[in-house]
Formats: structure tokens, C-alpha cells, sequence
């Protein structure tokens, strides 16, 4: 049995070249920077990839260069999800030949589907595909996939390896941890909300998918060790240092216009997104970028002392561990 995908895997953006076109020679460098960084696996076809703005071709596209350029060096979780049940069977079928470790595949979009409408999708998936399945929650842009739902997939089918949850909901991933874990320990347990990776890893998370790691893959991955090696002062302090980047990047605009900022920042022109921006736009991106610009400096000099008393930071490390301990 393969082992639980564990760390930082980056939902890299897609860049593109002054035509709109996907660029394959940037996406290679920059598959190649995001792994000399540390991360732990790539994630193309995401929500930070813009996979809705790209045809079905272009996302087959996306995934066979990432796997090419990534030749085996870390595991791929390829984003599948298309318009319907037949075509997303057919993109985790035509991923699974590419050699990926896993799918992640989010609930249906645009229509709002019951409980049992969200476990009928999945299980049509789990039945019809060779390939190993991870549920992407993330309720903002699609159906949720709810607690009890997540533990009935994972409990009927071994294909459903794992979920990515964007929803930032501690006590939600506590929840599916508790239930999950003793019956399925292959099942991996990712967070995708950035500001609670610290929070999500000591509650038993196995590891992120973070857009900041396409920024700072240095800081997400430095989270990530700290927590898994108990120094839980030092994962807080990088923590608190990740949610003002983060909250600047993410709030900029159309996302994932602030990202493509932050990359700009590390030196990667990704290009423009695929949705037109108007001046106004224009310019809040151009003042936002001096921001983000400063942010990610200030990240990037992460040997300065921290900026909360250590006192404060004692004090929330223990309220966690504290809300831990009490709930499981």
C-alpha cells in the first residue's frame, strides 16, 4: 500500500505568454525552482492554476509537462475536475496513464448538489477510474463535501485516498481526522487555507497545499518541519509571519491576480491571467505589488527575531494544544 502523500505540495500557477498561451518553457523552470526549494509535490490544474480558464487540451497539456519536468522527483496530485461526471473520468483515466500519484478532484460547481447528490459524484468516480482519488473541499466555489459524507467515501472505497480542505475549518478536519483515521491510516489529510497550516498540521494534518508555497515554498516548508519536529514556537512565529503575506496576496484583485504578484516578487513573470483586468484593476495591482514586494523581502529575512513576544506565542501554542487534547 503507497504511503500517505505528506508535506507541502504547491498548486502552482500557470504561467502563460503575451498570446494567452500556456507557457511551457517558463512552467518548466519554474516546476524546477518550486522543487529545488523543498517542496514536497506539485499540484498543477488547481484553483491557483486557473484550471476553469483553460480547455480540457490545455489541462492534459499542463499535467504532461509537470510530470515530464518533475521526472519522478516528487509526487503529482493532478487537479481533475471538469463539467461533468463522463469528462472527469476521462481526465483522472488519461492522468492516471501520465503517471501521477494521485487526482484531486473538487465537488460539483455551479450547481449546488445535496449530501447525497456530492456522494453519488464521488462514488460514480471511485467506481470507473484506475487512479487514486483525492476530494477537494473547498465551498467557497463549489458543493461542500461534508464530514459524514467524507467518512462514508472513505469508508466504501479504497480509491478515495485522501481530501484537500480549503474551508479553513479546524474543528471540521478534527472531526474527519477522528473519524477516518482509525479505520484508514493511508488517508491523507491536506489543508489548502493557508492561514491555518501550523493550526491544521498539530491537529494531525498530514501536510498543505498552500498557493503561498508557489511564493515562499522556503517559509510553507519551514512551517511544516517545525510542526513535524515539535518545535511549535518556531512553526507559530513563521505562521504569524506567512498570514500578513497571505492575506495581502489573496485579497489583490481577481484571484489569483495577488499570487502571480508574489511570484513576480521572487522574480517570475507568470504573465497575465486569463481574466481581463480593467485600469482600476491595473493600477491596484501596481500599488498592491510594492506591498506584496515588501512582504515577501521581509519573509525572505526570516532569521529576524520574531515579531510577537515569545510569551504571546507561548500562549497560543498552548491554547491549541490545550483545544487538541480536549477534543480528540
Amino acid at each position: 500500500m503507497p504511503e500517505r502523500i505528506q508535506g507541502i505540495l504547491t498548486p502552482n500557477i500557470t504561467p502563460v505568454d503575451a498570446q494567452g498561451r500556456v507557457d511551457e518553457q517558463k512552467l518548466r523552470g519554474y516546476v524546477d525552482w518550486l522543487i529545488d526549494r523543498g517542496v514536497d509535490g506539485l499540484y498543477p490544474n488547481g484553483s491557483t492554476g486557473e484550471f476553469v480558464r483553460f480547455s480540457a487540451e490545455e489541462r492534459r497539456d499542463i499535467v504532461r509537462i509537470v510530470m515530464d519536468q518533475a521526472d519522478g522527483r516528487v509526487p503529482v496530485l493532478a487537479g481533475a475536475a471538469e463539467a461533468n461526471v463522463k469528462a472527469t473520468i476521462e481526465a483522472c483515466d488519461a492522468y492516471g496513464e501520465l503517471g501521477v500519484r494521485a487526482v484531486a478532484i473538487v465537488a460539483p460547481f455551479y450547481y449546488r448538489l445535496s449530501s447525497e447528490g456530492v456522494y453519488a459524484y464521488f462514488r460514480e468516480i471511485a467506481e470507473n477510474v484506475q487512479v487514486d482519488v483525492t476530494l477537494y473541499n473547498i465551498p467557497l466555489f463549489a458543493s461542500p463535501i461534508e464530514v459524514e459524507t467524507v467518512v462514508r467515501l472513505a469508508s466504501e472505497f479504497p480509491r478515495v485516498i485522501g481530501i484537500k480542505d480549503s474551508s479553513g475549518d479546524l474543528p471540521n478536519m478534527m472531526r474527519m481526522i477522528s473519524a477516518i483515521r482509525p479505520m484508514r491510516d493511508d488517508f491523507t489529510f491536506l489543508t489548502g487555507w493557508d492561514a491555518s497550516l501550523a493550526p491544521m498540521l498539530l491537529a494531525g494534518a498530514d501536510g498543505g497545499t498552500n498557493a503561498t508555497s508557489g511564493v515562499v515554498p522556503e517559509l510553507t516548508r519551514a512551517i511544516y518541519q517545525n510542526v513535524t519536529s515539535g518545535n511549535l514556537d518556531e512553526a507559530m512565529r513563521l505562521q504569524y509571519q506567512l498570514i500578513p503575506l497571505f492575506d495581502a496576496m489573496i485579497s489583490l484583485g481577481e484571484f489569483p491576480e495577488g499570487f502571480r504578484a508574489g511570484a513576480r516578487s521572487r522574480g517570475w513573470d507568470l504573465g497575465p491571467g486569463r481574466v481581463p483586468l480593467s485600469e482600476n484593476q491595473r493600477d491596484a495591482v501596481a500599488r498592491t505589488q510594492r506591498e506584496i514586494d515588501s512582504l515577501v523581502s521581509q519573509v525572505a529575512e526570516s532569521k529576524q527575531s520574531a515579531s510577537l513576544p515569545h510569551d504571546t506565542i507561548e500562549k497560543i501554542v498552548q491554547r491549541v494544544i490545550h483545544q487538541l487534547q480536549t477534543t480528540a
